[in-house]
């Protein structure tokens, strides 16, 4: 099968550079038409310039494809509105959002300040929550719609030193769990991508001979998986140096404490019981869990009132 995105208009957030440079120009390969958002900051969010991502669009153009720069600041709403109105009256219509921008302000959390944490939750969360939500209804227009979030292990699993990046990073994948209920009914998918790429973030981080094993363009890849015709939604498709995999969030199925029996000791003496994998589901929205313990509830009520 060849994935093909003739005919459709993507907006790429950071993509002066690096992994949404990447994922722009291979965007831009298979026909689309590409909106290079790129603010010009340093991974650290200092400083601004447009060079990078003019850079970026010459090279589409040069290999016959077309794109558009934009410098919007992708925490800042006004600016991303801007970037939407602008494509929109270039191309009449957006298929796709990749939300890849982002910058590091890495401390222990003893020495960050609150400052530093706001800043890096502002880039990364609220910039998807600001690009998402500006083309959001031009999507649901259309019926159609992809949306492909960045997340990371660090928000998945935890890093020393990126309390403020892990938060920003965990929360897009709660993003994504409502964006795909609410986004159903008008066919927008929403995935998340947790990449391992040697870009900027990376550097100093990992010896050289491992950085140049992961390639931006594995990653790509990935990403492209995500966004296409046929994408999945609701996957958290994690990608780096030749290696896919998926990140799931599994509830187990737990127990059952009757009135009398809800103390502080008897939940720590059904650890076991609360931990047991066996029957453990992956849940789609929230109220399944409240079904559950109320299932629960049921049938210990049941239980109690056929033995009267």
């Amino acid at each position: 099968m060849t994935i093909s995105f003739e005919g459709q208009v993507a907006i790429v957030t950071g993509a002066g550079n690096g992994l949404g440079k990447s994922h722009a120009l291979e965007l831009a390969k298979c026909g689309a038409k590409v909106v290079i958002n790129d603010l010009g900051c340093s991974v650290d969010g200092i400083g601004a310039s447009s060079e990078a991502a003019l850079e970026v669009v010459a090279e589409i153009e040069a290999m016959g494809g077309e794109a558009i720069s934009h410098g919007a600041n992708v925490a800042n709403f006004d600016e991303v509105q801007d970037m939407v109105a602008k494509t929109m009256e270039k191309w009449g219509r957006i298929d796709i959002l990749i939300n890849n921008a982002g910058i590091l302000r890495d401390k222990s959390f003893t020495k960050m300040s609150i400052d530093e944490f706001k800043l890096v939750v502002d880039v990364h969360l609220m910039g998807s929550v600001n690009c998402s939500k500006a083309v959001w209804d031009i999507m649901r227009a259309q019926n159609y719609g992809r949306i492909v979030m960045t997340t990371s292990s660090s928000g998945l699993y935890g890093n020393f030193g990126q309390s403020n990046y892990g938060a920003a990073k965990m929360a897009v994948v709660g993003l994504m769990n409502t964006l795909v209920i609410e986004g159903h009914k008008n066919n927008i998918h929403v995935n998340c991508l947790a990449p391992t790429a040697g870009t900027q973030m990376l550097e100093g981080l990992v010896p050289q001979e491992v950085m140049d094993t992961l390639t931006p363009s594995s990653v790509t890849a990935g990403a492209l998986t995500l966004c296409h015709t046929n994408a999945p939604t609701r996957l958290i498709l994690c990608a780096g140096g030749g290696g896919y995999a998926s990140t799931h969030v599994y509830e187990t199925d737990g127990v059952f404490l009757p009135v009398e029996e809800q103390t502080v000791e008897n939940v720590v003496a059904n650890y076991d019981g609360i931990l047991e994998t066996s029957n453990q589901k992956e849940l789609n929205q929230g109220f399944q869990q409240t079904e559950k313990f109320m299932s629960k509830a049921m049938a210990h009520m049941k239980a109690q009132a056929g033995e009267k």
